[in-house]
């Protein structure tokens, strides 16, 4: 049986790809408060041909924002208009003199700091962020670690079962808010989460911390004990 082939409709572009990715998710020009959540859109669309998705999206998409407004072809191409501006005027400033600095010695430090000190501070954090807090405040949570094929891209660091179904943690450090494209949910991480959801029933939090605190603690605590009781229930 022949293999089917798939056609594609993105276009490449290339060395610039990395450029215009990180600067899009630095700015958040392409997340859901921007465009819609495209993903959720094109799963009810289930479209045939390009040609209707890009009609439904234009017929069906809003801003993820408090007063949504209807994403336009006009609006998205706002949006590209400040692609443009960010990198000219902040992204390529901003490299041009990371580049003049680099050396040697920092590529050897940050790949030896990467493997060998973020992973240990990071499983540390991890620890004691759930040993220390959520299963004090949740004695009747049992929480575990997640198994590799959940934690391979970094999207569930623990589950927290509550009877037969679970709710999951994503734990990262409050900086990861300032890395590289700053920290936010993309669509393939949103599409992850939303797997694990209908594998589990319970959502994913993203928690973020500095150090072993996690930030806005009691509001986080207020999310996960409304989970907890809509997963007795």
């Amino acid at each position: 049986m022949a293999k089917k082939t798939i056609k594609k409709v993105a276009k490449a572009f290339g060395k610039k790809e990395k450029v215009l990715n990180y600067t899009s998710n630095a700015y958040h020009l392409t997340r859901p408060k921007k465009v819609g959540a495209v993903m959720a859109l094109i799963r009810e669309c289930q479209p045939k041909s390009f040609e209707e998705w890009e009609r439904y999206y234009f017929e069906k998409a809003f801003t993820k924002t408090k007063q949504p407004i209807k994403v336009t072809k006009e609006i998205l191409n706002e949006l590209g208009e400040r692609l443009f501006e960010k990198i000219t005027q902040v992204v390529i400033p901003e490299w041009t003199e990371a580049f003049s600095q680099i050396t040697k010695e920092d590529c050897i430090e940050f790949v030896y700091e990467v493997t060998i000190h973020r992973t240990y501070d990071g499983f540390v954090r991890e620890k004691s962020v759930v040993n220390d807090n959520l299963a004090k405040r949740f004695p009747n949570v049992r929480f575990e670690e997640s198994e590799p094929e959940l934690d391979h891209a970094g999207d569930i660091d623990y589950l927290g079962w509550v009877g037969e179904r679970a709710f999951g943690i994503q734990i990262k450090p409050i900086t990861a808010q300032s890395n590289f494209g700053n920290y936010s949910v993309s669509e393939r991480m949103k599409a992850s989460f939303d797997d694990f959801t209908e594998k589990f029933g319970g959502i994913v939090f993203i928690i973020l911390c500095e150090k072993e605190k996690i930030k806005d603690e009691e509001k986080v605590i207020a999310q996960i004990e409304s989970e907890v009781k809509r997963l007795s229930a």
